[in-house]
């Protein structure tokens, strides 16, 4: 037999390496990401889905902004979170061993808020000198970075990073940033957070209140409109988490009904009554149902959780998760064959809308203003129905899937290219 032989590698014998092969051209690629979170899962998991979206997942660093909490603290998260953080410091170290200690840090040890690790071994206190000074040099060699930053209190540090080294990096602001968006490279947003430049906003906002409300004006170039909210439960995902949970799931009797429980906010408000009206509704379905597994969120109201847990406990049919490790969620939209979701929860809805499957939710009537208006947006697309409890869940219906995160990782690349970058 012939020996096969190898090319020789570019270089060799004088030859020009190309451009591939050497130092050149690396400042022109993406290839890492910085991502700010602010320790609420809902936020950081949308910066970890575009990361995803974009191919970056495998190398990435995730910073998380944490705030005092406790005692005074409670009240002061309407600060910027430096002014609050100096504030908190000062009190602490003024009524350090006084009779005041327990009204300024509360009767729990003082502690700041650090939610998870959402698979990392390690999330830091961002600092920015430290973050643009890494961008800046390794510029040449690991080319540009990538920020992505999701929340109300990753704001001043986003922008600041743009600022110094605005040749070096790429900045994304997930969520209204509320006023200068020419800080940031792309602002990436929901359409219902411009709900307040519509005919029905205005109607339901007073005059007196209308220029504090966000935005005030409508979408500029560098704004990005999304459904709902990234997240990581792309097609890759669910197929691992499909394998992960195939003995625990797949030899569940069909169809599966997944059922997700979050919590009131402040524009969506309910109690007990939704989740009596839950039970009757699932008592009126559950004949065709194959099975049925509930979960809660950290959201939920114990009293809520409780009434469901009474009920449901022992039903041969439904399974309640009691919210230790590992958590089921994504082996749910792998697994499930419809969902039934409060409408409070913006999270767990795109989630669902994105595998193609029967979405349901239940408690609309609760929300108002944006979220309203989110609701609103599903239902014309056709991807969600109410929840009534007379519906048939062995009955299927499809949509169009939400792709939020691949749509703005387009958009992303496109405005990468034209600064004659790419993400590779």
């Amino acid at each position: 037999m012939r020996p096969i032989r190898l090319p020789e590698p570019p270089g060799v014998d004088g030859m020009e390496t190309p451009e591939i092969f050497s130092g050149g051209g690396g400042a022109t690629v993406v290839r890492r990401a910085v991502l700010i979170g602010n320790g609420s899962p809902g936020a950081e998991n949308q910066c970890l889905g575009l990361a995803r979206a974009l191919g970056l997942a495998d190398n990435l660093t995730l910073y998380r902004v944490t705030r005092p909490r406790g005692g005074i603290n409670e009240w002061l998260h309407f600060l910027p979170i430096s002014l609050h953080k100096f504030i908190d410091q000062v009190l602490r170290q003024f009524f350090h061993n006084t009779r005041f200690a327990i009204v300024v840090q509360g009767r729990k040890p003082y502690r700041v808020l650090n939610i998870g690790s959402v698979g990392l071994s390690t999330i830091l206190e961002p600092d920015v000198k430290k973050i643009v000074t890494v961008a800046r040099d390794t510029y040449e060699k690991e080319g540009p970075t990538l920020v992505v930053a999701c929340g109300w209190d990753t704001i001043s540090y986003s922008s600041l990073i743009r600022k110094l080294a605005s040749d070096n990096v790429f900045v994304i602001q997930i969520q209204h940033p509320r006023s200068r968006l020419d800080r940031f490279d792309l602002v990436v947003t929901p359409r219902h957070d411009y709900y307040a430049l519509t005919a029905s906003g205005q109607q339901e906002i007073p005059r007196l209140f209308r220029r504090w409300i966000t935005p005030q004006e409508p979408p500029r170039n560098n704004v990005v409109l999304t459904v709902g909210a990234l997240h990581q439960a792309d097609s890759a995902a669910l197929r691992l988490a499909a394998i992960a949970w195939h003995d625990e799931l797949a030899p569940l009797p069909k169809p599966l009904l997944v059922v997700n429980i979050g919590g009131p906010t402040r524009n969506c408000k309910y109690g007990v009554d939704l989740a009596k009206q839950l039970i009757s509704s699932l008592y009126n379905v559950l004949d065709s149902c194959g099975s049925v597994r509930i979960s809660f969120s950290r959201r939920t109201p114990w009293k809520v959780a409780d009434i469901v847990f009474k009920e449901f406990a022992g039903h041969p049919k439904v399974y309640i998760w009691n919210g230790e490790e590992p958590n089921p969620h994504m082996g749910h939209l792998a697994w499930g064959d419809a969902f039934v979701i409060t409408a409070d929860s913006i999270s767990m809805l795109s989630e669902a809308c994105s595998t193609g499957k029967p979405v349901y939710v239940i408690g609309t009537e609760h929300c108002k203003w944006k979220f309203s208006a989110f609701h609103k947006t599903l239902r014309e697309r056709g991807v969600v129905r109410p929840f009534t409890g007379l519906e048939d869940i062995s009955n299927s219906w499809s949509y169009a899937p939400l792709n939020d995160a691949i749509e703005v990782a387009t958009r992303v690349r496109e405005v990468i290219a034209e600064r004659g970058w790419t993400v590779g």
